[in-house]
């Protein structure tokens, strides 16, 4: 009697540490299709969090620095709002230089958008110091998890969990081969279980 009620504790203590361990971060679908580094060495789109600088040539006070807030745009001195997120550079420069022209404000406008600063990527789980992580072009799951401090001892090797800007499914990658992120990214490092 004494002995089944201790394998029952055993048991129930076991069950108990394991349910600690699982974390649901939402529905996972495994990426069956190869990665490419060549398609996705810049990002052609900017995003909220992006930060741009607008040159408008022979007009400084409309040159200057314009962070795309959370609803997609920026402020532009005499023009207003103007819709960047999901834009090319070249798009968003037509698009000012367009609204100048229209609303008399400038004949011939020469605009020049560069991207100055890229929204951070994210590193959940188990990454030594997980957080947020500045953007650089030619990123990868590896390099960036060298930036985060490295794996922990209780990383999984095998496989990384990526989350892309406006997606709600995780994509699981191997980490046998160079997983380019762009920014934005959630990566999440699962936690091995032997």
């Amino acid at each position: 009697m004494i002995a089944r009620s201790i394998r029952s504790l055993v048991f129930l203590a076991a069950a108990l540490g394991l349910a600690g361990c699982y974390t649901d971060y939402g529905p996972v679908e495994l990426e069956t299709r190869p990665v490419s580094l060549a398609n996705s060495a810049a990002p052609t789109r900017l995003h909220p969090g992006d930060k741009v600088r607008v040159t408008v040539y022979g007009e400084e006070g409309l040159t200057g620095e314009y962070e795309v807030n959370p609803a997609g745009s920026i402020s532009m001195p005499l023009i207003g709002q103007i819709r960047a997120a999901g834009r090319s550079q070249g798009e968003l420069e037509r698009d000012i230089a367009g609204r100048y022209r229209g609303g008399g404000f400038l004949q011939d406008p020469h605009v020049t958008v560069a991207i100055t600063q890229f929204k951070p990527f994210y590193i959940l789980g188990e990454a030594t110091n997980p957080g947020e992580y500045p953007f650089r072009s030619g990123l990868t799951v590896h390099s960036a998890v060298a930036m985060a401090g490295g794996f922990t001892y209780r990383a999984s090797r095998s496989v990384v969990l990526i989350r892309h800007t406006g997606e709600e499914i995780w994509k699981e990658y191997p980490l046998s081969e160079p997983v380019p992120i762009v920014p934005g990214d959630l990566i999440r490092i699962p936690e091995r279980y032997f």
